[in-house]
């Protein structure tokens, strides 16, 4: 697993969102699926792939005729990462002042407004 304090770019978070949709995956797949969705061509896909691997963020399996790619991390594992990073950055830490000023910005329909206050009873239980 990577090191636990890696933040993916934009561009990888691409390229990881197209291995956590599915995989494993050849490079040609891959370029393929990126292609359509982004517009990458197949020379910067397999850039990424390579690059990737080398940071330990993809898994290569070249044991067949073709490689295959898959992903080294959870995609749960990577937001929550994004997360606290965005979290630390932008709110000091906060999560109260995230809240407030996603609140303030936007309407919650009252589904949201529950599962809000469901997340805080169990947080609030898991405390004590």
């Amino acid at each position: 697993m990577p090191d636990e304090n890696i933040n993916l770019t934009p561009a990888e978070w691409n390229l990881m969102e197209c291995l956590w949709e599915a995989s494993p995956r050849t490079g040609r797949e891959a370029a393929e699926y990126l292609s359509e969705r982004v517009g990458w061509n197949r020379s910067t896909t397999l850039t990424m792939l390579r690059r990737m691997t080398e940071k330990g963020l993809i898994l290569c399996d070249d044991s067949g005729e073709i490689k295959t790619y898959s992903p080294a991390l959870r995609r749960e594992d990577a937001a929550l990462r994004e997360t606290e990073s965005f979290l630390d950055r932008i709110y000091n830490g906060s999560l109260s002042l995230l809240v407030s000023a996603v609140t303030k910005k936007q309407d919650l329909t009252k589904a949201e407004i529950d599962e809000l206050y469901s997340i805080l009873k169990e947080a609030e239980e898991g405390k004590k």
